[in-house]
């Protein structure tokens, strides 16, 4: 009989509880990451993004692909745009260059990097059964990187308009946008926060519907989760 040689797959050699812990803490080192990018944002009193916060985003997106393992062509592609980003915020940072013509730069990269790592983290949990630590780590870092996303298309719309994204009475920062792009996400709802324009406005639709859609995708999980664990303790 012709010997079958068969291929073990990834990490198949690593027991799946030693497995699940060592990517909650891949995930945990990601929202400090985040934690840490979100707080430089914040600090912004402009809307030009700071280079010292998209680095710290960078470090934030590598660990999410190597969590994530996402396919090479994804990785591929994405390194490509945030590698020149990245070299532009290096230079900025060295030559003290300031304005749009690093803003938008690093705005759209910021963006970018920021809508593909939630995506990477979905595609990494869509299939997985089960209600862990993991579970939960993932579905908060995801929603995190929403919100972020739809700050910087705020920033990059800020960046080309003339007029301030929420009117002459209130401060236009990267603060700012952060802080009504969650309050959208969640739809919390101050109004102390408004786009005047037409663009911000039906942005911040789109971003509210997300929130939800989110959120029901979010419980569906936790519940299929909780089901799986039910059934696992009914079979033993």
């Amino acid at each position: 009989m012709p010997r079958t040689d068969t291929v073990k797959p990834e990490h198949s050699d690593t027991p799946p509880r030693r497995r699940r812990d060592g990517q909650a803490r891949g995930y945990a080192i990601i929202l400090v990451l985040l934690v840490v990018s979100y707080g430089l944002c914040a600090a912004q009193p402009s809307t030009d993004p700071s280079p010292w916060a998209f680095l710290a985003m960078l470090a934030t997106i590598a660990m999410v692909f190597y969590v994530t393992r996402a396919r090479n062509l994804v990785q591929r592609v994405s390194w490509v745009v945030l590698s020149v980003a990245g070299a532009s915020a290096v230079a900025a940072v060295l030559f003290g260059v300031e304005g749009p013509l690093l803003a938008i730069p690093l705005s759209t990269a910021s963006m970018i990097a920021l809508l593909v790592a939630p995506w990477a983290i979905i595609a990494h949990q869509v299939n997985r059964r089960g209600l862990d630590l993991e579970a939960l780590l993932a579905a908060i870092t995801a929603y995190i990187l929403v919100g972020m996303f739809f700050a910087f298309v705020y920033n990059l719309i800020s960046q080309f308009s003339p007029t301030p994204m929420f009117g002459d009475e209130n401060l236009d920062s990267l603060g700012n946008q952060l802080f009504f792009s969650f309050t959208t996400l969640t739809t919390t709802g101050y109004g102390n926060l408004v786009p005047v324009g037409a663009t911000g406005q039906g942005i911040a639709i789109a971003e509210a519907i997300t929130g939800q859609l989110f959120l029901i995708t979010a419980v569906a999980r936790i519940m299929r989760g909780a089901s799986a664990k039910r059934a696992a303790s009914s079979d033993v």
